[in-house]
């Protein structure tokens, strides 16, 4: 599986670096690494090129649609320029094409020689008034007394993941805290987790080839690899872009500010010590974190012997990944209870699932196309979506393919799933921002019909004898109850959480310290999904929309 694609297009030759790093700064009015679509509309002028042409080199340029250009993306952008003045036509697939893009010309920029001579000028100015020397200033002290009334400056939002993290803090997370959300649902979020790069799982029975297919995607080991016919995977194992190789212990990542696993502090330290991250430089994991994940266990005694909540696990890897990899082997289509119980918590992450048969040069064509049938079956009766799920065929490991077993027509055929897998594994990477935004408008929705929830309880509840009946008499009738807030409110049914967990974790509160409808509250949120969100999306869209 090639994966030169994503080496950075940004790369470029060397005597060209300097010059792009120049323009650069020439175009980032304020200097913050960031060139933003109003620094953008005034440096692209320059070109010469239409409004429309300019808009599709934004659009490629910004893939992952942040809402601003790195020094990657605006060089990018530049040879995209360049292109366009040549007559190209300015596609995504230019970049996949048979174009060099390393060896692009500069792009032909009108009157950049006036702007880089007045910037040159502008700083001598600013130079010259920091050598005089001038008397510090004497400054008043502010009393003790007045310190809590200094109103600390808004924090400026220059992407769409500081917009995010404001919203949350100042309207989500409230709501969040009040209603207990953190306990019943997902751990309240940091900043990290919004940083963080775009995650994919990978899941399956042992032996169906999960860390042989990252070595493939890789080309090399991962520090901490173990493969061999045996289950050798015992522990999830997150591969990261890291300035070493090196492996890290579970206990030191969960407390690591910057790292976005705080949330598995929850499952207790028999998960973290089952839990490490492996760290290396990589082109690939430059781009997203792979998590390798224990073999499910096929027999029932095997599964009451783990230590930790495993599907709990699975669960909340699921809510942060950006996609999920099923993996199956020829030899082991049937779905045991724990690993149905695995695909069930997989519930709301649905859009995310990607099956792949592995391994399947073991099998001749004729056996193929009844395993494939099989798979299918089994999944039918495990995945309750009417929608029918991406099944990747092929053997993902180094051996070349077995063309004794599938033939000539099967070869082609491994080729191009490969191909469709690997693309779809690059396109992580540019969704990431959009599928950010997903997941936090689905946390918002599923935070306010839990304070529905919540607030209905409490509004059950007597007011002062026989509450221990009354709260036993609600969890045991909790699906009705659960009925009545969906009339009550208007609200889909399928975004309710499953009765059997909240019945289990409201087992140990007592609801009648639970809280009352805050209206002002669920109207901050409605204020965020309705205008506040849409206004930051406007804000960072492509700067030549209309």
């Amino acid at each position: 599986m090639e994966t030169s694609s994503t080496i950075s297009i940004g790369s470029c030759l060397k005597e060209h670096q300097k010059i792009y790093k120049e323009w650069f700064n020439i175009a980032d009015s304020d200097g913050d690494g960031r060139v933003s679509g109003n620094d953008a509309t005034k440096f692209f002028a320059m070109s010469k090129l239409s409004r429309q042409e300019l808009k599709q080199v934004w659009a490629v340029a910004d893939s992952k649609r942040q809402g601003f250009l790195g020094l990657s993306e605006f060089i990018t952008a530049m040879k995209l320029v360049s292109l366009a003045q040549e007559g190209h036509e300015i596609t995504s697939d230019l970049l996949k094409g048979s174009i060099d893009m390393k060896s692009v010309e500069l792009p032909v920029l009108e009157g950049l020689e006036n702007v880089v001579s007045k910037q040159k000028v502008s700083k001598t100015n600013v130079d010259v008034e920091d050598n005089v020397v001038t008397k510090p200033q004497v400054t008043a002290k502010t009393p003790w007394f007045k310190s809590k009334s200094i109103i600390k400056p808004q924090v400026n939002v220059v992407t769409i993941v500081d917009g995010l993290k404001r919203l949350y803090t100042e309207k989500l997370k409230p709501l969040e805290v009040t209603y207990r959300f953190n306990d019943f649902a997902s751990p309240v979020l940091t900043s990290s987790d919004f940083d963080a790069k775009p995650m994919v799982m990978l899941l399956g029975q042992y032996s169906t080839g999960k860390t042989t297919f990252i070595k493939h995607l890789l080309g090399c080991d991962y520090p901490g690899a173990h493969i061999g016919p045996e289950p050798t995977t015992d522990r999830f194992v997150v591969a990261m872009s890291g300035p070493d190789e090196r492996t890290i212990p579970g206990n030191t990542m969960a407390v690591q500010a910057d790292m976005p696993f705080n949330g598995l502090t929850s499952f207790g330290g028999a998960f973290l010590s089952k839990f490490e991250c492996s760290q290396m430089p990589h082109p690939v994991l430059d781009q997203i974190t792979l998590v390798d994940t224990p073999g499910v266990l096929s027999g029932e005694k095997q599964r009451m012997q783990r230590s930790y909540d495993f599907t709990g696990v699975i669960s909340w890897f699921a809510s942060k990944c950006d996609m999920i990899l099923l993996l199956f082997d020829p030899h082991k289509l049937d779905i045991s209870d724990e690993f149905k119980r695995v695909i069930t918590s997989l519930r709301g992450n649905e859009d995310k699932i990607r099956v792949v048969l592995n391994k399947a040069d073991q099998v001749d064509t004729q056996q193929l196309m009844r395993v494939y049938g099989a798979l299918m079956w089994s999944l039918g009766k495990v995945l309750n979506t009417p929608e029918v799920v991406r099944v990747y065929i092929g053997s993902f490991n180094d051996k070349p393919i077995n063309e004794v077993a599938v033939g000539p027509i099967g070869k082609e055929l491994f080729e191009k799933e490969q191909n469709d897998l690997l693309a779809d594994l690059m396109d992580v990477p540019k969704k990431a921002c959009d599928r950010k935004i997903n997941e936090f408008v689905k946390r918002a929705r599923s935070a306010k019909i839990n304070a529905y929830i919540m607030s209905h309880l409490k509004k059950e509840m007597p007011a002062m004898m026989g509450k221990s009946k009354a709260q036993q008499r609600l969890m045991d009738n909790l699906e009705e109850e659960f009925g009545k807030v969906q009339r009550e409110f208007h609200l889909p049914a399928g975004d309710f959480p499953s009765v059997e967990h909240f019945r289990e974790v409201l087992g140990g509160y007592n609801i009648d310290k639970f809280e009352k409808l805050k209206p002002k509250m669920i109207q901050a949120v409605d204020d965020m999904l309705g205008y506040d969100i849409p206004d930051l999306l406007k804000k960072f869209r492509n700067p030549y929309d209309n």
